[in-house]
């Protein structure tokens, strides 16, 4: 998810102030603390994908009860947008807010995140022409290799070859939106920035209650664009006073998402999908804090284990992990599980057994292949010397 998307760390180029330098956190803790997050909220959406392919009839389920823990796929893509934008925002807010290189911080976001995502969607076309379909709306289609090809999915339709896709596109629109964002929190703080972008969004879903946008809709850019906001503001964090930061942002995450975790249990599962709407609004300030703990190191539980080496390593091939499992996931149970199991809970079962371990394994070789070295290289110079060293 880097900033951009279940992933590794991003900055933009900055210019810094006149002034002295405002006080900075310890950058290893935070962006080690951060990748780990990364990788719990990729290492969610496979479990999630695993239940969902496994057991038809979502919302409404066939599921054991005791699997609607795995139920909240869309909550953790709104995870990642929130730590997009917190991420993102951590080099500006260092230096005032003030960026100095719009152009290259967007080239260097295309590096950064389209050359995996192309070899994902190549691997993803592939599985669904020879081996499974990737949806019951149809194969993809030349439509499709065009429009997925620009990263365009969010403005128009077309059968998709991986249905994880939907938040790239949505997170490359908030990339070009980015800078615009930065200037408004640079003029006028952040409580105006939040209020810009979210107001709008609350009018449009109270003028049509039946609002409800859902994965792989067109138009769901302008919906969760509060929710990186969010992200961004909550980065000022990391040259707040000495008192904020040592605020217990742990427990009051916990005390703002307990109203949403209380409506959603009594409601159920169903009518909490039928209201993601409001719910990815509501659960945004947790989720924004539940980062700025980690990233003050107010909560040294968790981030002890965020930072263990096996959390680290899920962190730095995270975005790898979420631009391909689902091809696996939905081979493992469409075209290996019949073969082997029964329906259903054995299939689920199966399915982690096998999908999750391969779907890891796959990320790690694909990362360095595809990720890594854009990551490491930012040129196709460096990146062509580095082949030859």
């Amino acid at each position: 998810m880097d900033a951009s998307r279940p992933g590794g760390s991003g900055t933009l180029d900055v210019v810094a102030p006149a002034q002295q330098p405002q006080r900075e956190l310890p950058a290893p803790r935070q962006l080690l603390g951060l990748d780990g997050l990364r990788g719990l909220a990729a290492l969610y959406v496979v479990l999630f994908h695993c239940w969902l392919y496994t057991f038809p009839g979502y919302p409404r389920s066939s599921a054991p009860g005791w699997l609607d823990p795995l139920s909240f796929g869309r909550l953790a893509v709104v995870f990642f947008l929130v730590l997009s934008g917190f991420s993102l925002a951590i080099a500006p807010a260092r230096h005032g807010w003030r960026t100095a290189g719009v152009g290259r911080f967007l080239r260097r976001r295309a590096w950064r995140i389209l050359p995996p995502y192309w070899a994902a969607l190549v691997m993803s076309l592939v599985v669904a022409w020879f081996v499974v379909s990737p949806s019951h709306y149809g194969l993809p289609t030349a439509k499709s290799v065009l429009v997925y090809g620009l990263v365009a999915q969010d403005v128009f339709t077309a059968p998709t070859p991986n249905g994880a896709f939907w938040s790239i596109g949505v997170e490359s629109e908030l990339y070009l939106l980015f800078p615009l964002l930065l200037l408004v929190q640079r003029k006028f703080g952040a409580a105006a920035l939040v209020a810009t972008v979210t107001l709008p969004v609350v009018a449009w879903g109270m003028w049509a209650p039946g609002a409800n946008p859902v994965e792989g809709a067109n138009g769901l850019t302008p919906h969760l664009a509060p929710v990186f906001v969010a992200g961004m503001a909550g980065a000022g964090v990391v040259v707040a006073s000495e008192r904020v930061r040592r605020l217990p942002w742990g427990w009051l995450a916990v005390l703002a998402a307990a109203p949403v975790a209380v409506v959603g249990v009594a409601r159920g599962f169903v009518w909490t999908v039928n209201h993601y709407f409001w719910v990815d609004l509501a659960v945004a300030p947790a989720m924004t804090m539940l980062i700025m703990a980690v990233a003050t190191g107010r909560s040294a539980v968790i981030v002890r284990f965020l930072t263990t080496r096996p959390m680290r390593s899920l962190g730095d091939l995270s975005y790898s992990l979420y631009l391909i499992h689902l091809p696996i996931v939905m081979a493992v149970i469409h075209r290996v599980a019949p073969h082997v199991v029964g329906r259903g809970l054995p299939t689920f079962l199966f399915t982690l057994g096998v999908a999750l371990p391969v779907s890891v394994l796959g990320a790690w070789l694909f990362a360095r292949v595809f990720e890594l070295p854009f990551k490491r290289n930012r040129s196709w110079r460096a990146l062509v010397a580095a082949r030859r060293s």
